[in-house]
């Protein structure tokens, strides 16, 4: 029977996962596969942790030149994450004849466009299906399932740690800091939680998802970031009683011209299926002409589910591989020749409705100079909610905007807040229909 050899780079959590899902499903993948994955080398600073698998120590070594350089291994699977090892290991695999696994978003969000040239140019395959919505097969569906399809929009809750939090603070009605400390004891999050609640995770993967999606470059500095930090159960209370819920969504639209691709707190209705995913759970909605709607949902992180995502891209390969061909599909969707740099849609030009929260000085007046400075720029408001007042004589003032372009509300909020008639900074949240 043919074998495929596995080097495995990072014996961390998700390390561990894939080893032992392929020594527990060894049996099951070698029969759908009629050849074996045989896990030939194992490389981490650390070998003398316990992990909770079985593995032989002579699989393991703390030189990667073990995996990299080994005529043994055919597939590489980076897992170390970030920019730079990674970068390095996964263009010496390619130089050296070897198809990659990864689960890297940030390198490829990076730089994608230089580690697919060079598997093109080395004539090799690389697959990064845990990159994107842990264990959900999202960018699998993308490639092949609609590939007979224009995408129109995509749009998702793409960072478990920031929709495990909002939904603690809706439940629990407690704070952001709160609900942030109670993830960290948990391992929902780092105990440097910026690149997930200030939105820098999910944008990396928006970065994929747009650009497989529409077969435009879509670069990770031009998308729009905007975490949750600022966030308040008010906000939530506020959103339910409108209808609606808050969730980070990762947002990217094409109008044939033009890619919109923004990561920021999002109202969405309650009766949208996005809103019912709770917890660390991840879901994807997608919009292609011939298809419609469709939703992929499942968990977004986790030893077991990025496991599954990893194992199920090596026996891809490794089909491939038996069947004695590369480069059946590409990358990302479409060949790198085929693909032009996005025209991104400058965040001003955006249009969407807005909730606004606002700390107004309660004196008389001063709601029809907020109403003239929003008239101004021909925005209308949809409804006005005023609730208690706060210490200083100070009143939340709640409005909820019909569509506007991005620009004017920004404008006329620089107005109100030039006025003096308000308290803090506003708190803003578009809403998606």
């Amino acid at each position: 029977m043919k074998r495929i050899g596995v080097g495995v780079i990072g014996f961390g959590t998700i390390g561990a996962g894939v080893v032992d899902l392929l020594q527990k499903n060894g049996d099951e993948i070698t029969r759908r596969l009629g050849a074996e994955l045989e896990l030939v080398k194992v490389a981490d600073l650390d070998i003398e942790s316990d992990r909770g698998v079985d593995i032989e120590r002579s699989k393991l070594s703390t030189d990667v030149a073990d995996v990299l350089e080994n005529p043994a291994v055919d597939i590489v699977v980076e897992l170390v994450g970030g920019y730079e090892p990674a970068r390095t290991f996964v263009k010496r695999a390619l130089a050296n004849g070897k198809s990659v696994v990864t689960a890297n978003k940030a390198l490829l969000a990076v730089h994608g466009d230089e580690i697919i040239t060079a598997a093109e140019e080395a004539g090799c395959d690389i697959l990064f299906e845990a990159a994107v919505g842990g264990g959900i097969p999202i960018l699998r569906s993308i490639r092949e399932g609609l590939a007979a399809n224009r995408i129109r929009t995509i749009y998702g809750i793409l960072n478990g740690t920031t929709n495990y939090i909002l939904t603690e603070m809706q439940e629990k009605g407690e704070s952001f800091e709160r609900v942030l400390k109670e993830a960290q004891k948990l391992g929902y999050a780092e105990a440097d939680p910026t690149f997930d609640v200030e939105g820098v995770d999910a944008a990396h993967k928006l970065t994929l998802l747009a650009t497989m999606a529409f077969g435009k470059k879509v670069s990770f500095e031009s998308v729009f970031t905007e975490g949750i930090s600022s966030i308040t159960p008010q906000d939530i209370e506020y959103a339910h009683d409108f209808g609606y819920e808050v969730k980070l969504l990762g947002v990217a639209k094409f109008d044939g011209d033009r890619v919109e691709a923004r990561v920021h707190p999002t109202m969405i209705p309650k009766n949208h299926l996005l809103s019912a995913v709770r917890g660390v759970y991840n879901a994807i909605y997608v919009d292609a002409d011939f298809l419609g709607p469709s939703l992929y949902y499942g968990q977004g992180a986790g030893r077991e589910a990025t496991a599954s995502a990893v194992v199920g891209d090596l026996i891809e390969l490794a089909r491939d591989k038996v069947a004695g061909v590369k480069g059946r599909v590409a990358p990302l969707s479409f060949p790198l020749s085929k693909m032009a740099d996005a025209r991104i849609k400058p965040t001003g030009d955006i249009r969407c409705r807005y909730y606004v929260r606002l700390t107004a000085v309660d004196e008389p007046g001063v709601l029809s100079r907020i109403s003239g400075a929003l008239g101004k720029y021909e925005i209308s408001i949809e409804s006005v909610v005023q609730k208690g007042r706060d210490e200083g004589q100070a009143v939340p003032l709640v409005l909820m905007i019909h569509e506007a372009k991005e620009a004017d509300i920004m404008a006329a909020l620089d107005e109100i807040m030039a006025m003096k008639v308000c308290l803090g900074d506003p708190v803003v949240i578009r809403v998606e229909r």
